[in-house]
């Protein structure tokens, strides 16, 4: 693993749970796999490709040059305050939080080294994405009074696991990630999420599937977790009559033998299978498929949005269709991740970054303590890189695109 030390960025407790993990120095912003599935070269990668609004409309892509600078003014002053990070930094799914948290790391950098009288620490909680761990940590993160705003949890699962404590403190929790639509039904005030939720992500996808792709049987297949259950229902019910009830199926994290699944899918020859999870069961699930002469075109959302689908899944992996309701890196910014990260920006990259210059934006301007970040949060009306963040009365971005992705 390749990792610069951060210039300014102080970054608490992560360093040793990264060693252990490893981390891929892949993209999904062009960069490629360097194995496949099998060992061989494999010269595949994840390239971004159309953006949709709500309706699944095209909207085009417009350079932002107003995009809020985590550096701020240069003469901020503060002390006493930190931020926190919480999500999968080792385990199956470790890639995903890395990305977010290296998104925060280089907002990090850039603001302390503008601001000397002001140099704001992350604490970073590995929970490996397991709601269950995640709760173990959790009080941690709110008995330390000097940390006045969270950057996750990244999964939806832990999120709700956690939710009720993190809002119970009054501590201010943006996710960068968890999108399953529920979580912003819980009457929590402290939550908001930085990207679309499952229902607009869900909702476009099916309405590509059977528009642009021309679909007209899809089977779905989902994992067993908060997210791709909630995932899955909405491209079903979008879907309608083009969803095939009788290759739906359901997959288990964790699990590795999908053959019983690949037979069920052969047997209804479809034109698409919907997968909603993550890229640790994506990899070998698309893997089965091919070896067991399923063509259909494979689709799946953020959670397999990731390099390490590529790597793992390798010449299986020519032609999916994934998408999210995160953003790509825009040049610039890829750059300079890069020069500090040793790796490119990856998934939820860029809402890492994101939401925690608003965070210290709020530092910025005076905030102290945890009221002060959620007054300062519940209000914010701002330009971030490649999106705008305005937040209603349940913590949802007020506007929500999602991008669609090619393997290939």
């Amino acid at each position: 693993m390749h990792r610069r030390t951060a210039r300014g960025a102080l970054i608490v407790g992560v360093a040793a749970a990264l060693a252990v993990a490893g981390c891929s120095s892949k993209t999904t912003d062009g960069g490629s796999s360097e194995t496949s599935g099998t060992g061989e070269s494999s010269a595949l990668s994840i390239q971004p490709g159309v953006l949709l609004d709500s309706a699944g409309n095209e909207v085009a892509s417009t350079d932002v040059t107003d995009a809020a600078d985590p550096a701020g003014s240069g003469n901020a002053t503060c002390s006493g305050v930190s931020l926190a990070m919480a999500g999968a930094l080792t385990g199956a799914n470790a890639a995903l939080g890395q990305n977010i948290l290296y998104g925060a790391k280089l907002a990090l950098d850039k603001h302390n080294q503008a601001n000397p009288n002001c140099q704001v620490e992350m604490e970073t909680f590995d929970t490996e994405g397991d709601p269950q761990k995640a709760t173990q940590v959790a009080p941690n993160i709110v008995s330390n009074a000097s940390i006045v705003g969270l950057l996750g949890p990244a999964f939806s699962g832990e999120t709700k696991a956690t939710g009720p404590i993190f809002n119970q403190s009054g501590l201010p929790f943006l996710t960068a990630s968890a999108t399953n639509p529920t979580l912003t039904e819980n009457g929590w005030t402290t939550f908001f999420r930085g990207l679309g939720n499952d229902n607009s992500q869900g909702s476009v996808v099916a309405k590509y599937l059977t528009g642009t792709l021309d679909a007209k049987k899809v089977c779905v297949v989902q994992d067993d977790s908060d997210y791709g259950v909630g995932l899955a229902r909405v491209v079903t019910e979008t879907l309608g009559a083009a969803a095939d009830p009788a290759c739906s199926a359901s997959v288990k994290t964790g699990q590795k033998d999908f053959s019983a699944t690949v037979s069920q899918i052969k047997a209804e020859s479809p034109d698409a299978i919907w997968y909603s999870g993550y890229y640790a069961e994506a990899a070998p699930f698309v893997t089965q498929l091919r070896e067991g002469g399923v063509t259909a075109t494979f689709s799946s959302g953020d959670g397999t949005n990731d390099p390490e689908f590529v790597k793992q899944a390798g010449e299986s992996a020519n032609g999916a269709v994934l998408t999210c309701p995160c953003v790509p890196a825009p040049a610039a910014l890829a750059e300079q991740y890069e020069e500090l990260n040793g790796q490119a920006p990856g998934v939820y990259s860029v809402e890492g970054y994101d939401l925690t210059t608003i965070m210290l934006r709020a530092i910025d301007s005076g905030v102290k303590d945890r009221a002060g970040m959620l007054e300062f949060v519940k209000n914010y009306d701002g330009q971030g890189v490649g999106k705008k963040y305005q937040w209603n009365d349940k913590g949802e971005l007020s506007n929500a695109l999602i991008q669609i992705y090619k393997v290939n």
